[in-house]
């Protein structure tokens, strides 16, 4: 039998085929392998920036707490190296620089993820508002807490860090319009975080929203502004500058007659400088200790009172 030299060159090109497979698919799992190893390294350095950030910002804002308290009461510079102290700060930095990078990662969900459609109607919903620099992510274990506790209608609404204080009080009251239609209701309770705090008190007492706000809850809101303002890069972190124009326009405004307020708030809060701040001369103050400014939306005691507040509208009798 005779073969012919196609049949021949055929056999040795199958026989060669499979080396080249082999060096194509090791070509190809060493260029997944680099593009993996990049991929990997470039979410480990934006982890670590955020940590290392959110570390500096931390320490910073309670360095500069410090510095203030200690030159109003000079007897605080002969404690401040305790054990009892010291204990306090590692607590303090580390629950804020935890619960910071929390927040800080949960952003890009916030931006993409915007199911808030409330489901129960004849039920008050609860509209949170979040503070600077973040948006509706910050809420998603607070939301799970409320529901936990029988609340069906949580609605958030991403309030953007570069638009005015009008622009974003118009947002709100769009919002809570179309929430009292759409379920059936004359009432909305708010909730607001820092400058989310701010946002729904001009609602409520200059906007018009008196009427339809049933339970107002600021939780670390700077009522009276914060020194650290002024180091703020955009014009809505500066009309929290303490004695601004906003500030006085807003707490020289007449006191809510149909909207109850409750003022949570920390003692040790290291964004609201001078922590007195954190104060209004009306409403229910709660006054908490042993946590920072981000921690209001995550800690137990805070998302407890805010809970308690929530059913006594509901329940009067608690």
């Amino acid at each position: 039998m005779t073969y012919s030299s196609n049949h021949i060159g055929g056999n040795k090109s199958c026989r060669e085929n499979p080396k080249k497979n082999l060096d194509t698919a090791a070509r190809y799992s060493g260029e997944d392998y680099v593009i993996t190893s990049l991929l990997l390294t470039l979410f480990i350095i934006v982890v670590l920036s955020i940590l290392l950030f959110d570390l500096v910002v931390v320490l910073l804002s309670y360095n500069i707490c410090w510095y203030e308290y200690s030159n109003a009461t000079p007897s605080l510079v002969n404690r401040r190296v305790t054990w009892k102290n010291i204990k306090l700060v590692i607590t303090l930095v580390f629950s804020e620089v935890f619960f910071d990078f929390i927040t800080l990662s949960a952003i890009p969900f916030g931006l993409v993820f915007r199911n808030n459609q409330p489901t129960q109607r004849g039920e008050t919903p609860v509209l949170l508002l979040h503070g600077l620099f973040v948006n509706q992510s910050c809420w998603f274990w607070f939301k799970r807490r409320l529901r936990q506790q029988g609340f069906n209608n949580i609605v958030t609404l991403n309030l953007s860090t570069w638009h005015s204080e009008e622009v974003l009080t118009e947002l709100v009251a769009k919002r809570v319009d179309e929430l009292r239609h759409q379920l059936g209701v004359n009432k909305v309770h708010l909730v607001g975080h820092s400058m989310g705090g701010m946002i729904a008190r001009n609602y409520v007492q200059l906007r018009g929203g008196n009427d339809k706000v049933e339970q107002l809850i600021c939780l670390g809101s700077p009522h009276l502004g914060s020194k650290l303002a002024t180091f703020s890069m955009n014009p809505l972190g500066k009309l929290l500058i303490p004695n601004s124009a906003f500030l006085q326009r807003l707490n020289g405004a007449p006191i809510p007659e149909n909207t109850q307020l409750t003022n949570i708030y920390t003692n040790k809060d290291n964004m609201v400088l001078p922590n007195s701040n954190n104060h209004l001369p009306w409403g229910t103050a709660i006054e908490l200790d042993g946590m920072g400014h981000t921690s209001l939306i995550y800690r137990k005691a805070p998302i407890d009172a805010t809970i308690t507040a929530l059913k006594k509208q509901v329940n009067p009798s608690i």
